[in-house]
């Protein structure tokens, strides 16, 4: 394990280096900040700043990163989504993984009821990617809009260039605060003017920031340089009157009973061999303390034992955990998965699912006893849920497995990988065998001589392709998760991310879908 984090170190250093060191090295040379910086003066004091989506665009022809920076921080108190532009890389032009990275921060941001903050300095769209980003990029600007209405404040401290399109985020956004001599916003820039009208004009008078605070009106505040903008970006979050829809009673809790450095030495590194969850339970949840009497309070302990369910409390808050124990998932768990989902929701107290799942259980004994119906029973709890829910992949997540502990494409509030993780619509070697024996059939109904050769070289392509494809890096470059982490840090970003959700009502549901007796 201590191999795979030093790996996942080294790219998240790949994405933190941005542009690289020269082009960096230029921008601090013009007396400008880079992004993690700007957000590291934003951020109050000794305060924790949750990065996500930090490999995005990892595997791709883009730069690691996908040149933006988000996340969630604490600003005077108030968590804020946070999207911060790096210049150092094009000029901070968004590419089609900027895009879906920004996409994903707005959606947190909707989902948890959080004010959001842009940094810009952006050249707007990288142009030769422009029929990637042009149609789908306009949900941008409508989510920065409908956030506004929702009474989500939107604040755009603009450093740099924010040209084009994303010249409408400090147009938009409710308050923007531009840096003297450094901002520019326009539409079109002086060349773009000169070839449509032939007017000379020169970036100060055309979208300066001092034009925009006592010509156009577009900026509120003129701020003297990036420091005072951030400064008085803090002042703005101060003013919100921010505050979340019921004050948390005060909460003592004790850390954990076991040591959360030993989650290292939990996970095999063959992840056909089965662990217990429990023992990982035990190193994220509160200890016995003061204000919980047992740290994990097991549901269920003897039936579907496959699957752990219990009550916990996480840096003193409730949570109801559902953790994969030895892979597969039969009927007997896919009904207990339903049964604790339903009481979750009927006393309001979040969810986290702790996934090592190899899929649902096949076979003709599994089939005829209502796997499929069971299976579709706990997607069909899981689907409908509306308390919030929280996702660790800790080793395998395969198949309809993936679906039923709440995958990306189940929407939960937050998803998180170990360095770990394999996620796939089945292992390698089983989805390459699938793929033989089909080929293997066509070719005896029709006759021929089978290529053994050819068959095993298929295999081994399909299996490397497969194997390479259900990484944790590869999975966190496309935005399948919000990050991978070093599971030594998951219980500080699950109580993080559990304070976050607090800043919406918290309310479960009464309403599924029709469960199949």
């Amino acid at each position: 394990m201590l191999e795979k984090i030093a790996a996942l170190d080294a790219e998240h250093a790949t994405a933190v280096a941005g542009g690289g060191e020269r082009s960096v090295d230029r921008h601090h040379a013009r007396g400008k900040l880079m992004p993690r910086e700007r957000i590291e003066l934003l951020v109050d004091e000794g305060s924790a700043f949750l990065e996500l989506s930090p490999l995005a665009g990892w595997g791709s022809d883009f730069t690691v990163g996908a040149s933006v920076v988000t996340g969630i921080g604490v600003v005077e108190g108030v968590e804020c989504m946070i999207t911060a532009n790096d210049p150092s890389v094009k000029g901070g032009a968004s590419n089609p993984w900027t895009v879906k990275k920004i996409f994903r921060a707005a959606q947190i941001a909707e989902e948890n009821g959080l004010p959001t903050i842009s940094l810009v300095e952006s050249g707007g769209a990288d142009l030769p990617t422009q029929k990637e980003i042009f149609i789908p990029g306009g949900k941008l600007f409508r989510d920065l809009t409908r956030a506004s209405a929702r009474k989500e404040p939107t604040i755009a401290l603009v450093f740099g260039n924010s040209t084009a399109g994303g010249a409408y985020v400090p147009g938009m956004s409710d308050y923007t605060v531009m840096v003297k001599e450094q901002a520019k916003v326009f539409l079109g820039g002086p060349p773009l003017v000169k070839m449509a009208t032939g007017e000379e004009s020169d970036d100060e008078s055309l979208g300066g920031a001092e034009m925009h605070a006592r010509t156009s009106g577009l900026a509120d505040y003129l701020a003297e340089d990036e420091r005072d903008a951030i400064r008085i970006g803090r002042r703005i979050v101060a003013r919100l009157n921010w505050r979340k829809p019921s004050r948390p009673a005060e909460r003592g809790y004790a850390e954990p009973d076991a040591d959360p450095d030993e989650l290292l030495d939990l996970i095999p590194a063959d992840l056909k061999e089965p662990f217990d969850p429990r023992e990982v339970i035990a190193r994220l949840v509160d200890g016995v303390g003061p204000t919980n009497g047992v740290a994990f309070d097991e549901f269920k302990p003897l039936y579907g034992t496959s699957l752990v369910t219990g009550w916990a409390r996480i840096h003193g808050r409730p949570i109801g955990i559902l953790a994969n124990a030895q892979g597969v998932l039969f009927s007997e768990e896919a009904q207990k998965a339903t049964q604790f989902i339903q009481l979750a929701n009927q006393v309001d107290v979040p969810l986290l699912f702790l996934h090592n799942t190899t899929g649902y259980m096949v076979g003709q004994e599994y089939e005829q006893g209502g796997i499929i119906k069971h299976g579709a029973m706990m997607i069909n709890a899981v689907s409908n849920s509306r308390v919030p829910h929280l996702s660790v992949i800790m080793g395998a997540s395969y198949g309809a497995g993936n679906y039923g502990m709440n995958g990306r494409a189940f929407d939960p509030r937050f998803l998180f990988t170990w360095p770990s993780a394999k996620s796939a619509v089945m292992g390698p070697a089983q989805l390459a065998g699938v793929l033989s024996i089909v080929a293997r059939a066509a070719a005896e109904a029709k006759g021929k001589e089978y290529d053994e050769a050819g068959d095993a070289a298929m295999r081994e392509l399909v299996e490397a392709s497969v194997e390479e494809q259900s990484l944790p890096f590869f999975l966190s470059g496309m935005l399948y998760d919000d990050g991978v982490i070093d599971p030594r840090d998951t219980r500080t970003v699950l109580g993080i991310c559990l304070s976050v959700i607090e800043n919406k009502p918290i309310a479960g549901t009464d309403r599924f879908g029709v469960f199949r007796p």
